[in-house]
């Protein structure tokens, strides 16, 4: 034994780099994640489904992937798919592209659970390079919750904004200009899609410009081409389109959405009214793929926080199908947290290599 003292330390610090790496830990970091919804806890995954070209996508194996990573996060309770799809087989429940949040909201009051997700696989390629994609969507059951865009939960406004990531700021900035801008949309009615009449035979073309002449649309596309001649009438102070507030004042309408939204409310005395939303709560849409450096980058954390056993290390999830899903899954669920301040401290984790 000899002394500690500053000069004997820096000696046991050289005498270790000298020797070489094998006595040093390695340290790594590995990002946590956890559920920023208290009102979004107990949580039930439908079968996803098969959007994309290929038909060996299995939707339950989807669904049971991406439940199990959901389950890993800290604050979610999740209802075992099986159980979902018994209670959709007892009460006949059909997804479409129509009642998809009244059967969803439904399912969720049956079930007694905060939300239902609904997912869809929009592209699939089991073979390497390996490619995913997913559209997820959570509808509450209670109407009265609105979409949560991203960026909500973010420090805005302190001194922790400098370190929000720069792809989540762009898409927080999305999300508010989308909003704002529905607000500027015209209002224009959907229209009622029939379905195409049979197919008849073409009548001559004679036939046809004298019908031309007796339609009421004959007429009025000489109405058309005589107000295109002569211009759209000017606009005055009475039929002005834009909003005057007098003094160079910008008015906006009601429902403009304010950026001060991304900061969670002082909570209220009373209860808000009911205002029904028929959107999901939650959405997030994504492809990875198995060339692209981020996704590896991320893959390469994922196998190396869960101590992978088997041959091959993070590059032979790229060759197992099931493994690559449940690892997109992973990836999708921390990137729609994370835009939503779910992210939490790095955990910094040391690590001793096995060959000392």
């Amino acid at each position: 034994m000899f002394p500690l003292n500053p000069r004997n330390l820096l000696i046991a610090v050289c005498l270790v780099i000298l020797g070489g790496c094998a006595y040093l830990p390695e340290v790594s970091r590995q990002p946590t994640f956890f559920n920023p919804f208290p009102q979004l806890t107990k949580i039930a995954v439908v079968p996803f489904f098969n959007l994309s070209a290929e038909p060996s996508a299995d939707g339950r194996q989807f669904a049971l992937a991406y439940a199990a990573e959901l389950q890993m996060v800290p604050g979610f309770e999740i209802v075992p798919v099986g159980v979902t799809e018994a209670k959709m087989q007892e009460y006949r429940i059909v997804f479409n592209g129509k009642n998809g949040p009244a059967e969803a909201r439904k399912l969720a009051q049956l079930l007694q659970v905060d939300a239902v997700v609904v997912g869809a696989i929009t592209d699939y390629t089991p073979y390497y390079p390996p490619r995913v994609g997913i559209d997820v969507e959570w509808y509450a059951a209670n109407p009265g919750f609105h979409p949560i865009p991203a960026g909500y939960g973010l420090p805005w406004g302190t001194q922790a904004e400098e370190e929000i990531p720069e792809e989540l700021i762009f898409e927080a900035e999305r999300a508010l200009a989308r909003e704002q801008l529905k607000t500027q949309t015209p209002y224009m009615p959907e229209p009622e899609l029939a379905p195409p009449p049979p197919p008849a035979e073409a009548p001559a073309p004679r036939e046809l410009e004298e019908e031309a002449k007796r339609s009421p649309s004959g007429v009025r596309l000489v109405e058309l081409q005589a107000e295109v001649a002569t211009g759209p009438e000017p606009l005055s102070p009475g039929n002005s389109a834009a909003p005057s507030a007098g003094d160079g004042a910008t008015v906006l309408p009601p429902d403009w959405p304010d950026p001060r939204g991304f900061t969670p409310q002082r909570p209220c005395a009373d209860r808000p009214p009911l205002r029904p939303s028929d959107q999901p709560v939650l959405k997030h849409v994504k492809l990875y793929h198995g060339t692209d450096a981020q996704v590896t980058a991320a893959l390469q954390s994922y196998v190396y926080f869960r101590d992978e056993a088997r041959f091959g290390g993070w590059q032979s999830y790229l060759q197992r199908s099931d493994d690559f899903v449940r690892f997109c899954c992973h990836l999708h669920i921390a990137e729609m947290l994370t835009a939503r301040g779910g992210a939490g401290q790095t955990r910094v984790v040391w690590r001793w290599p096995t060959g000392r």
